[in-house]
């Protein structure tokens, strides 16, 4: 069942990902890339970037959304609703206020430090729930992640930056091009060393008791969690904005479908988040051509209608 599933997630991002490359404003067909040179250039300082970088989008914050659900113990979190989103934005936004001159990797930088540190917050806060109300957890992720984003606002609001921040906290595509999203392949990085350790994470996700019991370094796959998390939320956010519900969707649907076995699920989770999230930049392009519509729009909408599915339906082993 896991490699039937790896196997229809990889023919749909093949599929997905010439379809991709054919999809945009300027028209593209085969033939053209064959006979004009115009056509060769829009497709590798476009098309191609685009394509890859919706993929390693979709594949990384899936990831990172389900080491986000083992730290916290908890399925209804993902990093944007946690605060880990809004935290690098936050940072991006002093990077721009004390390092205006500084190029995009001191941004990053800059961003995933203040991820890291919102991420701990989070956690922090998390620890003094009672375990008994589980439901607590996405509550106080959303009021956090809402203070931070305030916080933001303000201090943008002061300097006048207002605008300037809105691309960070609606995802879109439109412009990624060649040498403005090769940073996301460090996304893809932490995604694959998060695959490596995935046994790990899965005895994290027992408890510290249990885990320290079983000879694991808790402090350590903590950290390794955290900076993974942390990690691949600073660079999309830095690269193409906040895109919600990838991280609680994704995993959630993985999981009623093929247990919480990490080494099996993980690789299905982060492709099928890149199916999704390619998806979602081909219907923006598509549903009021030759306009786009920002792909955390799209996303947020079926992912709204993901959740509520999945909050509704009935589990597969009940």
């Amino acid at each position: 069942m896991p490699r039937l599933w790896l196997l229809i997630c990889l023919c749909l991002i093949l599929l997905l990902s010439v379809l991709s490359i054919f999809v945009g404003v300027i028209d593209l067909t085969p033939m053209a890339l064959l006979r004009d040179p115009e056509a060769l250039q829009l497709l590798a300082v476009s098309r191609l970037p685009r394509t890859a970088a919706a993929v390693l989008t979709g594949c990384s914050m899936a990831v990172s959304g389900q080491i986000m659900q083992i730290l916290v113990r908890n399925k209804f979190v993902e990093p944007i609703s946690a605060g880990t989103g809004q935290a690098a934005a936050l940072g991006i936004l002093l990077s721009v206020l004390l390092f205006p001159a500084a190029g995009l990797a001191v941004k990053m930088s800059l961003a995933a430090v203040t991820a890291l540190l919102g991420t701990l917050g989070f956690l922090a806060l998390v620890q003094r729930l009672p375990p008994t109300e589980p439901l607590l957890v996405p509550l106080v992720g959303l009021v956090y992640g809402g203070i931070l984003g305030a916080v933001m606002v303000f201090i943008a609001y002061q300097v006048d930056l207002i605008q300037y921040i809105d691309v960070w906290m609606l995802g879109e595509f439109s412009g990624v091009m060649r040498g403005r999203y090769e940073l996301l392949w460090l996304a893809g990085i932490a995604a694959f060393v998060s695959y490596l350790i995935a046994d790990q994470f899965a005895i994290l996700g027992l408890g510290r008791d249990m885990s320290l019991s079983l000879g694991l370094n808790h402090r350590q796959v903590m950290a390794m969690g955290l900076l993974c998390v942390s990690v691949v939320s600073a660079l999309t956010v830095v690269t193409v904005g906040m895109l919600p519900f990838i991280g609680l969707i994704i995993p959630n649907l993985i999981s009623r479908q093929l247990g919480d076995n990490l080494r099996v699920t993980l690789p299905v989770t982060a492709l099928l988040g890149g199916v999704f999230v390619l998806g979602c930049d081909i219907l923006a392009r598509v549903v009021r051509h030759p306009y786009e519509v920002p792909v955390g729009t799209i996303f947020g909408v079926l992912g709204t209608l993901a959740f509520l599915w999945l909050i509704y339906a009935r589990p597969r082993n009940a």
